[in-house]
C-alpha cells in the first residue's frame, strides 16, 4: 500500500510545503544567497529587522535577492534584548515588510545569546494578541515552551544548542519532550551544524527546522542547502514511517522460522 501524503505545515493562517527555513545572514554574497535558498527548497526565510543595510542602490538591495513570489519573509527581532525593543521591532517590520509572521527572539545576554524567559513570554503575548503570527526562539525548557503556545504562539522554535554553534541537537529527550506536550508546531531553531542534524530534528518529531550559519558558512554553501533539503525530508519521512522498537536483545535479521530446511 502506498504512502499517505504529508500534511502541509500549518503555521497560523500560513501553510508551507517545505519544513526547511533558512536565515538569509552571514554570506560572502547576495547572489550566492539567492542560489543557496533556491536550491534548499525553503518557502520561508527569516530576516533581521535590525540588520536590514540602508541606502543600497535599487535593483542591488538585500531585499532584492528574496524571490518573494516563491518564499514568504519572516522578520526577526534579533538584536533585541527585552521585551519593548522586540515588540517595537516586529511591528516595524509589519509596517516595513507588509506580514504579520514575526520571529520573537529575545535574548538574555551577547555572549551565550540564548533567550531570557521572561520577557520572551512578555513579547510572545503582546505580540499575539495585537494579532501577530509569533513563532518563538527559546531554549529547550520544556514548561516554558508549554507557557508560549499559552501565551499565543504559532510556533515553538527550541534550540538544538546556541546559535552559531554547529554542536547540533544537545538534548534530544528534550525537545522530543516539548514536541509530545505541543499543540502547535515545534520547529527545531540553531545550532544545526550539518545535515545529519536536519535529520535527527526531524526524526525527533519535530515539524520543522531553521538554520542559517551550517549553510552560509559552509565551504560549498550550495552543495550544503541541497544536503539539508534532502536531509530534512529523509528525517520526516524516518518519522513518519515509525522506527522499530528498541531492543536488548540481538534477533537475526533473517530468522530461521519458516525457512525450508530449517532444524535439519
Amino acid at each position: 500500500m502506498p504512502a499517505a501524503a504529508d500534511s502541509l505545515l500549518l503555521l497560523g493562517t500560513y501553510t508551507f510545503r517545505s519544513r526547511l527555513f533558512l536565515g538569509t545572514g552571514k554570506y560572502a554574497s547576495y547572489p550566492l544567497m539567492r542560489e543557496a535558498l533556491a536550491a534548499s527548497g525553503t518557502e520561508c526565510v527569516t530576516v533581521a529587522v535590525r540588520r536590514i543595510p540602508e541606502d543600497e542602490a535599487p535593483g542591488a538591495r538585500f531585499l532584492d535577492f528574496l524571490d518573494r513570489d516563491r518564499c514568504k519573509i519572516l522578520p526577526n527581532t534579533a538584536g533585541c534584548f527585552d521585551a519593548d525593543a522586540a515588540i517595537r521591532t516586529a511591528r516595524l517590520a509589519r509596517e516595513l515588510l507588509g506580514t504579520d509572521l514575526v520571529k520573537v527572539e529575545v535574548l538574555g545576554d551577547k555572549k551565550t545569546l540564548l533567550p531570557d524567559p521572561l520577557d520572551t513570554l512578555r513579547a510572545t503575548a503582546e505580540l499575539a494578541k495585537e494579532g501577530f503570527t509569533v513563532l518563538v526562539y527559546t531554549s529547550d525548557d520544556v514548561r516554558l515552551a508549554k507557557r508560549l503556545e499559552e501565551a499565543g504562539a504559532a510556533a515553538v522554535m527550541p534550540a538544538g544548542s546556541p546559535i552559531g554553534s554547529g554542536l547540533g541537537i544537545l538534548n534530544p529527550l528534550n525537545i522530543r519532550l516539548i514536541v509530545e506536550q505541543a499543540c502547535v508546531p515545534v520547529i527545531v531553531d540553531a545550532g544545526v551544524g550539518q545535515a545529519s542534524d536536519v535529520a535527527i530534528a526531524m526524526e525527533l518529531g519535530c515539524d520543522g527546522v531553521l538554520l542559517n550559519t551550517a549553510v552560509a558558512a559552509a565551504r560549498d554553501p550550495v552543495r550544503m542547502a541541497r544536503a539539508v533539503r534532502l536531509a530534512c525530508e529523509a528525517g520526516r519521512e524516518s518519522f513518519l514511517a515509525g522506527r522499530m522498537a528498541r531492543r536488548l536483545s540481538v534477533t537475526a535479521s533473517s530468522p530461521a522460522e519458516g525457512v525450508i530446511g530449517a532444524g535439519a
